[in-house]
């Protein structure tokens, strides 16, 4: 039998409501920047949504000299004074230009910011130029006054060519009992036990993933236990891993083996 005028009416209508019913706002979300094939999950605008900005930089400005707090508007680079005659950080039109020197200062730069969150997260756009071969960026979180974790990291994501990790230092590599257990056998170049090797296999996760050379999207974003990373709007890669539920994220940290390029740099706090 063929429908009535009202039921016509009633079905599309029942849709609509059970459809915005199922759809909620983080949903909708998602969903509005959705591509064919792709995981998206919109953590810039679950941040905004959900956060308080409690940090930006836009990188507008002149270097300022060639120490610790050079690049200005509290950032430290804590490799500046191995190297003070090398420019290992400049500020160019809006961006942040980053060319480490490892060999001349014995340690690859590191440049941080106090962030302060439990939950929450860092947006930004970023560039591998092209300048150097293998290009990587690693940026993350650090707390100097955690006990028992070397040098206080917390946990990285780290861009390679080729990939993208997520990696929990605090209950991985860096808790400082694993870490001795572990330099003993990377000293002797020999193999981890089955045991040390699983455990420390369970605080990280690679995913594949092309670099170019064209400005990009990144959120790096905190939600309990879980990290997460996406770019240009696409979730890359996330995991799950006790670590991820510090407390005090302290230090925003950029890292890099050479050179990368940063700007429009915003801090998110959730809780």
């Amino acid at each position: 039998m063929g429908q009535t005028a009202a039921e016509s009416v009633v079905k599309p209508i029942t849709f609509l409501i059970l459809a915005a019913l199922l759809l909620t706002p983080q949903a909708a979300l998602w969903a509005a920047e959705a591509k064919p094939g792709a995981t998206v999950r919109n953590d810039a605008a679950w941040l905004r949504q959900n956060g308080t900005l409690i940090f930006q930089d836009a990188f507008d400005r002149s270097l300022e000299g060639n120490g610790i707090k050079a690049i200005g508007n509290g950032w430290e680079s804590a490799t500046a004074d191995r190297a003070p005659n090398i420019k290992q950080a400049d500020l160019d039109q809006g961006v942040l230009k980053i060319a480490s020197d490892g060999k001349a200062a014995g340690h690859g730069v590191h440049i941080h910011h106090d962030a302060g969150f439990a939950d929450g997260g860092t947006t930004l756009r970023f560039r591998f130029p092209g300048l150097s071969k293998g290009e990587t960026f690693t940026l993350g979180h650090v707390d100097r006054e955690l006990k028992g974790v070397h040098a206080g990291h917390l946990c990285y994501a780290i861009l390679s060519p080729n990939s993208v990790m997520l990696r929990d230092n605090k209950t991985g590599i860096s808790e400082e009992k694993l870490r001795a257990r572990r330099a003993q056998y990377l000293e002797r170049k020999e193999k981890l036990p089955a045991d040390l090797d699983t455990l420390l296999q369970t605080k990280e996760k690679t995913v594949p993933w092309k670099a170019d050379n064209e400005w990009h999207n990144l959120s790096l974003v905190f939600e309990g236990d879980e990290m997460r990373l996406s770019i240009d709007g696409q979730l890359i890669v996330s995991h799950r891993s006790q670590g991820f539920a510090h407390p005090s994220k302290r230090w925003l940290s950029f890292s890099a083996a050479n050179t990368v390029w940063i700007s429009d740099v915003k801090i998110w706090k959730v809780k």
